[in-house]
C-alpha cells in the first residue's frame, strides 16, 4: 500500500520549465519532492536532474497517478490544453483531505494564438475548472502562474516575486507556508478560488513586458506598503 507522506509535494508536470523550478526550490529546502509525468521515464531524468542540482535530495520520478498518491499537496503544472485530460486521468486517485494547486493560465496558445492573451472559459478561471473535475473533498487552491521559471531554477539567486495565494482558509495557508521555503518569494492572501480569474491574466502581461522590456529570464510582482513584515 502507498504510503502518503505529509510532507511530500507532488508535482505533475514537474518536467517542465516551471515546475521542475519548483521540484529544485523545494528539494533544496529540504521537502521530500513528487515529479510526476503521463511517462514515468521522463519522471525519472527530471529527479535525476534535481539530484544534481541538489546533492542529497529526497526526490524521486513517478508516473502521475502514483505521484499523486504519495503526497497531500499535488501541484498541477500541465499547460492549460492538458489540465482537463490530467485530473480526469486521476479521478480515482484523489482523495479527501489532498490539496490540488492550480498554476495553469488559459493562454491563447491553446488554440494556437500568442502567449500575450487568455481565452475565456465558463467556469471563470483554470483554477475553477481544477476545482470542478476534482472529487468534492478535495480542496483546490491557485498559486504560482507568475512565477518566472528561469527565476526558479537560478538556484544562486532569489527569486524576488510575490505570490498571490487563494482558496478556501485552511488549505490556502498551508499552500502559502510553501511559499516561505523559497528565498525572495513572499505569499499574498488572495481570499477566495475566484481571484484566480484576475491574477492568471496577469501571466499575459508579464509575457508582453518581457518581450518590450527584453528581459529573458522574466519578471515578476511585487505588491508594495503590504502590512507585515516584507
Amino acid at each position: 500500500m502507498t504510503t502518503r507522506s505529509p510532507d511530500a509535494i507532488a508535482i505533475l508536470g514537474g518536467t517542465g520549465d516551471q515546475g521542475l523550478g519548483l521540484a529544485l526550490r523545494f528539494a533544496r529546502a529540504g521537502r521530500p519532492v513528487v515529479i510526476g509525468s503521463r511517462r514515468e521515464e521522463r519522471a525519472l531524468a527530471a529527479a535525476e536532474e534535481v539530484r544534481k542540482a541538489v546533492p542529497g535530495a529526497d526526490v524521486v520520478g513517478l508516473e502521475n497517478a502514483e505521484a499523486t498518491r504519495r503526497a497531500e499537496i499535488v501541484i498541477l503544472s500541465v499547460p492549460f490544453e492538458h489540465t482537463a485530460g490530467t485530473l480526469k486521468a486521476l479521478t480515482e486517485v484523489l482523495v479527501a483531505g489532498q490539496i490540488v494547486v492550480s498554476m495553469g493560465v488559459p493562454l491563447a496558445t491553446a488554440i494556437g494564438d500568442g502567449p500575450v492573451r487568455t481565452v475565456g472559459i465558463w467556469q471563470g478561471s483554470c483554477a475553477e475548472l481544477v476545482d470542478s473535475l476534482v472529487p468534492d473533498a478535495v480542496a483546490v487552491v491557485s498559486a504560482f502562474q507568475n512565477v518566472s521559471s528561469h527565476r526558479l531554477q537560478a538556484l544562486a539567486h532569489d527569486v524576488e516575486c510575490d505570490v498571490i495565494v487563494s482558496g478556501a482558509k485552511a488549505p490556502r495557508e498551508r499552500v502559502m507556508a510553501l511559499c516561505g521555503l523559497i528565498p525572495g518569494m513572499r505569499a499574498i492572501d488572495g481570499g477566495p478560488l475566484a481571484t484566480a480569474r484576475y491574477v492568471e491574466g496577469w501571466t499575459a502581461l508579464l509575457i508582453g513586458l518581457n518581450v518590450r522590456y527584453k528581459v529573458p529570464d522574466g519578471m515578476g510582482f511585487r505588491l508594495t506598503h503590504l502590512p507585515g513584515p516584507a
